[in-house]
């Protein structure tokens, strides 16, 4: 089926939205539905929850993979409206189906949204079954998960107060963003990276991290709030 991701802007969902519906109008009918469950998401980011659901109703499944997406983006839109009861089954549901459908990176996604629904003492497991998932995987696109999800790991080492794990956790994301090459996604880890050593004690290095961060935001013309932020706390 269709990989709806070069279609999406995270950063502008109303564009995404009008890609994805441009996109389902031309497609086959199996692809028509998984653009029109991303019509969904691309709602639920805009807040139009009501409208997201009423796309997800008129949608009927032709098989696994429609059917995970479905329940994902439902749980989606639940999660978004302050409702994470209501949104875990979903996502568990998802998860299910789609371990036995062999549709790894879907079950990753759907893994990564049930650890930030459940309760704060079985996040970190349950983000470890997604980090291990997406490792064990053949599919690229369900391996390129580990950043993100080792990412969520150190934010949740970090909110316990265990800034040592969180470091580490950091690392590998940094690492594993550096594999994925995507510029944007390094300068956000080496921050997270820099951040742990701030709260660490370790000033001099952070400082470091932080001023080629800036210096590289300088040379392209560009800023960062949270650069800035750091900056002004180390020096």
């Amino acid at each position: 089926m269709i990989d709806p991701t070069p279609l999406w802007d995270f950063d502008d969902p109303a564009a995404s939205e009008l890609r994805l519906r441009a996109a389902a109008e031309e497609a086959d009918p199996d692809d028509r539905l998984v653009l029109m469950t991303q019509v969904a998401r691309a709602l639920g980011l805009q807040e139009q929850y009501d409208e997201g659901h009423a796309v997800l109703d008129d949608l009927s499944p032709t098989g696994d993979e429609v059917a995970v997406r479905i329940a994902l983006e439902r749980g989606r839109l639940f999660r978004s409206q302050g409702d994470p009861e209501q949104a875990r089954p979903l996502f568990e549901a998802a998860a299910q189906t789609a371990v036995a459908a062999h549709l790894d990176a879907l079950r990753v996604d759907a893994l990564h949204m049930v650890a930030l629904v459940a309760e704060p003492a079985d996040q970190l497991s349950i983000a470890e079954e997604a980090l291990a998932a997406a490792r064990a995987s053949s599919d690229p696109q369900a391996r390129d998960w580990d950043a993100s999800l080792l990412n969520n790991i150190g934010m949740t080492h970090a909110d316990a107060g265990d800034f040592e794990a969180a470091l580490a956790s950091f690392r590998d994301a940094l690492a594993a963003c550096e594999r994925i090459g995507d510029p944007a996604r390094i300068r956000v880890a080496r921050w997270m990276v820099a951040w742990s050593l701030r709260n660490l004690g370790r000033r001099d290095e952070a400082l470091a991290m932080q001023r080629a961060l800036k210096a590289e935001l300088d040379a392209a013309g560009r800023t960062d709030p949270y650069v800035d932020e750091e900056l002004a706390l180390l020096e």
